[in-house]
């Protein structure tokens, strides 16, 4: 290596330093050492005490140091760049303030200050916490009167007396200073998912332009394709779905003793030929059939923050027996011809509690002859079904655990089409046929559904997709999940990966989750606090929900629950232990926030019920004088509604962020 001559003089002038401007001459071996081994290339400064300026040039990091006397090596760039924004961060201390004229104007309601400063987030939300609970005045009623405001937090005094509430919070009292009131999103007379709104933001410009290009693009090669292949769900999507996975797919299968799966084919083994105008064949494409169950399913209608997450759904059609879940009709159609291929009812082996027929429209008359049994159901499937034949249904993983059949290729209809608030909510088939068919269905009443009319709305959504491109029936579009935007952030740094966790009961990695870096399914509170334990030192957001408070207030009842809901003053005393123990966990300069979501949703969703009954009953044709006076929906009911929902929207939110010690 040589150093070019200085192209400039050297001589001392007047102001600052000069820097001598050098040229880096490499010869053949040299360059070509530098294109094969990328050697890491760094500034070097020399320093002449005898000469007012300096001399700044290049140096291969591949040659020796050594014998460098009066040269100073500088650090790499993003070295120094981290070293530098560690010092930023440790020396700006994060706050937190609230501000009036920010939230009467509901723009910017907290300022933040450092936010680079805060480490981690920790959210939990708890419903249950009212004011009546913590104690707190009621929110304000007066129109007059801004109900958003915070509502200031008088920490206990050591003098004085405990609190006579048995049911009180100590840690929020402790730790808080206010209480900030919230509203969940909905409507007039309907509340949306809090968690829906919770974990989805607007994209980035930078992400909204590339997936409008990404669907212009798709549009345009997919419009108007007969090959419904296209919309296949893939094997992670199958997963996150929840859908039985037959074995041949991979390790993840794991089914049970009783269960089937469709025979692996070839990959051209069973095709139908598509035929041009003229009687050549153009395309062959793979055997459909839509399929719909009426079929068995856990559980009850829940309340509480599962009917603010959108299970304010009736139950699916079923037939309720002593193991909770049996098939009772099941429907195969023919996507071509549109003919019935398959259409029996099924005989379920254990003792049949409860028809439910309003649902699943099957009376105890229509099993009293039936021998048809699972088993022959599943024996036909095969012989019918290929691993290359696509199956067509809504929320088909459904049909498939009542059928105990694994398979490998299908389409699904609610995820195909998008919930008109967006992701991860999923809509309905009845909805989904009105609004792109512009047809109803299930309007049978007490009669129930009827699968045949299932399939059919499952055939014509597809076919609609097929005819107008992978954008039709899509909604909400500019949003995203708030943890897929965290996973592409470079705020901390171009290799600073920012991980996410999920805690929650169920499956959390099916629905809001399913971004997240972890996600952590949980039966009770215990594994809650234990699983948000584990993820704080992980990740940098970590959110968790705590429901056993509002089991115990009768706001919501867990599928997953055998014994009784623990007493109002058990639970609110474990809450206390289970934040203090969060509490301690967390390092300094974590911010931690707990939210309700909303109030008591009770009285609202029972409301909700009687319009619904009494609308469902108008569509069946009975006539207005022939319901129960007590049934029948009327304008004082509607305001009534209306009142209870804006107070089961009602919420409350507390943040602090973790001092140093």
């Amino acid at each position: 290596m040589k150093r070019a001559t200085d192209r400039g003089s050297t001589s001392p002038q007047r102001g600052p330093p000069q820097t001598k401007k050098l040229r880096l001459d490499l010869d053949d071996s040299q360059q070509q050492h530098t294109n094969d081994m990328s050697p890491m290339k760094v500034f070097i400064t020399k320093n002449d005490n005898n000469d007012s300026s300096s001399t700044t040039t290049l140096f291969d990091d591949s040659v020796p140091s050594s014998g460098m006397d009066g040269w100073t090596k500088v650090e790499k760039r993003k070295s120094k760049k981290v070293r530098n924004y560690e010092v930023r961060v440790s020396n700006n201390v994060p706050s937190m303030n609230y501000s009036t004229a920010g939230i009467t104007a509901r723009k910017e309601p907290i300022s933040i200050g450092n936010p680079n400063s805060i480490q981690q987030v920790v959210v939990a939300q708890i419903p249950g916490l009212t004011n009546t609970l913590l104690n707190l005045p009621p929110l304000p009623t007066d129109p007059t009167m801004n109900p958003y405001l915070p509502i200031p937090i008088s920490p206990p005094s050591p003098s004085s007396p405990p609190s006579s509430s048995s049911a009180s919070i100590p840690f929020i009292t402790q730790t808080f200073q206010h209480a900030l009131p919230t509203r969940a999103p909905g409507e007039a007379t309907k509340m949306h998912s809090v968690l829906g709104a919770f974990f989805m933001g607007p994209v980035s410009g930078e992400e909204k332009k590339r997936r409008i290009l990404s669907r212009i693009e798709e549009g345009r090669k997919l419009i108007g394709e007969k090959d419904p292949s296209c919309y296949v769900l893939s094997a992670e999507e199958m997963c996150n779905q929840e859908y039985p996975i037959p074995s041949y797919m991979g390790d993840v299968s794991q089914l049970e003793m009783g269960w089937v799966e469709s025979p692996e084919a070839e990959e051209e083994a069973e095709e139908d030929e598509s035929m041009d105008g003229g009687g050549g064949a153009v395309k062959r494409l793979p055997k459909v059939f839509a399929l719909d169950c009426e079929m068995v399913r856990y559980g009850s209608l829940s309340l509480g923050s599962h009917v603010a997450d959108d299970a304010f759904s009736f139950p699916l059609p079923q037939c309720l027996t002593e193991d909770g879940k049996e098939l009772t009709r099941v429907c195969v159609i023919d996507f071509y011809t549109e003919k019935v291929v398959l259409d029996e009812l099924v005989k379920p082996i254990k003792p049949i509690l409860d028809y439910l027929t309003r649902f699943s429209g099957i009376t105890a008359e229509h099993l009293a002859s039936v021998t048809t049994t699972l088993p022959l159901i599943q024996a036909k499937l095969v012989k019918m079904f290929t691993s290359r034949t696509i199956l067509v249904g809504h929320s088909l993983e459904q049909d498939l655990r009542a059928l105990k059949f694994a398979h490998a290729r299908c389409i699904d209809t609610a995820v195909l089409y998008h919930h008109p608030r967006g992701r991860p909510l999923k809509p309905g088939l009845a909805w989904l046929t009105k609004k792109w068919c512009n047809r109803e269905i299930q309007t049978g009443g007490e009669g129930g559904h009827d699968p045949e009319e299932d399939a059919r709305a499952c055939l014509e959504l597809v076919k609609k997709k097929l005819a107008n491109g992978p954008a039709f029936g899509e909604f909400k579009i500019d949003q995203e999940s708030i943890l897929e935007r965290l996973a592409r952030s470079t705020a901390r740094g171009p290799r600073s990966v920012i991980k996410t966790a999920v805690v929650d009961y169920g499956n959390p990695s099916t629905w809001h989750g399913a971004k997240a870096t972890i996600a952590i399914a949980c039966k009770s509170d215990s594994d809650i606090l234990n699983g948000m334990i584990e993820a704080v030192g992980q990740c940098q957001l970590v959110f968790g929900r705590f429901m056993e408070l509002s089991e115990a207030l009768g706001w919501s009842t867990s599928k997953t629950q055998i014994a009784e809901p623990p007493s109002i003053e058990d639970a609110v005393s474990s809450l206390d232990r289970r934040l203090k123990t969060l509490h301690q966990a967390l390092p300094p300069r974590t911010a931690l926030i707990l939210f309700s979501g909303h109030s008591d949703p009770r009285t609202m969703a029972s409301l909700s019920q009687r319009k619904a009954k009494f609308e469902n009953d108008l569509r069946s044709g009975i006539a207005p004088d022939d319901i129960p006076k007590e049934e029948r929906w009327t304008a004082s009911d509607a305001r009534a509604l209306e009142e209870e929902t804006a107070k089961a929207r009602r919420g409350l939110a507390f943040l602090c962020l973790k001092r140093e010690f």
